[in-house]
């Protein structure tokens, strides 16, 4: 089996970031809202459907990017474990009320915007922490390689 295409998509909302919280068996982690892509489906239209089932983020969304492209891989990869490609876009929320953005998905323990500061008292998957804290609107398209949460 190939790799998991995951969109994801980097929503600020006046100088802050919205995260989702997850939670696994022992962890807790914050991750960027979206979801797998299904096959016949644009990376643009998945990410609207994701937003809209995960937080119910509707709407007309125009999106940058994408702007990052990250792997999730372990180093010693086996066929039990998990590979996932994230392609990230951008669109900045400020000009809009975030009432109606609430977790929907039975996966999603929360939401909540982050400043940039408060992102390193956290857990990020995929770890792009530095990214999220350095993007700006405009900036060119970056790979982040191959990057794995322990």
């Amino acid at each position: 089996m190939g790799p998991r295409l995951r969109v994801a998509a980097l929503l600020r909302w006046h100088g802050r970031i919205l995260l989702c919280r997850q939670e696994k068996p022992g962890k807790e982690y914050w991750l960027l809202p979206g979801g797998g892509a299904e096959a016949g489906e644009s990376l643009l239209a998945g990410l609207r459907r994701e937003l809209e089932e995960e937080i119910g983020l509707a709407g007309e969304l125009v999106f940058e990017g994408p702007i990052a492209i990250a792997e999730s891989m372990p180093p010693q990869w086996t066929p039990q474990d998990r590979h996932v490609v994230h392609v990230i876009f951008a669109t900045d929320l400020s000009h809009r009320s975030l009432e109606d953005v609430e977790p929907h998905d039975a996966v999603v323990r929360g939401t909540r915007l982050f400043a940039l500061d408060d992102l390193d008292d956290i857990v990020v998957h995929p770890p792009i922490k530095r990214f999220l804290q350095r993007w700006q609107p405009g900036d060119p398209a970056v790979y982040l390689g191959s990057l794995w949460a322990r």
